[in-house]
């Protein structure tokens, strides 16, 4: 994974998904968190972007999604668990097969991160400016629902 200590901050590349469906936006998160996060990880030397959502959504998820386009590319800044990060972040689009369990909106589903369970849940696009959603430019981006590429800088600290 692309994920390396430089100059007293950790620097990595995500790729993430974007799955929309009714007007719901899937997230997750893992125990602990107190904050919400599209489903993704860093992508892999040697790896496509594109390519890391379809790998990380069928790791957590047991599920083989359609990746589409890219809707962001983003610069983001922040510090999580007392260390400092910079990350690049490429936000696609991408959908649950039609038949999926995971389409279930009246409750929480299950995933795994390595060792780690995840939480997975629909938010309603409407209410994500109410949410603890990161990085934050997506509360706004996504509750517009409109298609249309982005580059976005975030700064948290």
């Amino acid at each position: 994974m692309i994920s390396v200590p430089l100059r007293g901050q950790r620097f990595q590349v995500r790729a993430a998904a974007i799955v929309i469906h009714d007007d719901h936006l899937l997230v997750h998160r893992a125990p602990g968190d107190e904050y919400w996060a599209l489903p993704g990880g860093r992508v892999e030397v040697g790896e496509d972007a594109a390519s890391t959502v379809v790998r990380e959504m069928k790791e957590e998820l047991g599920e083989d999604v359609a990746c589409g386009p890219l809707w962001h590319v983003a610069e983001n800044f922040f510090d999580l668990g007392g260390e400092r990060f910079h990350e690049i972040g490429f936000y696609f689009r991408a959908a649950l097969p039609a038949a999926s369990r995971y389409l279930d909106k009246t409750r929480s589903h299950g995933g795994v991160e390595g060792h780690l369970g995840l939480e997975f849940r629909w938010l309603a696009l409407g209410s994500l400016g109410a949410m603890n959603l990161r990085p934050t430019f997506l509360q706004v981006s996504l509750a517009a629902n409109t298609l249309g590429f982005s580059h976005q800088v975030q700064r948290e600290y």
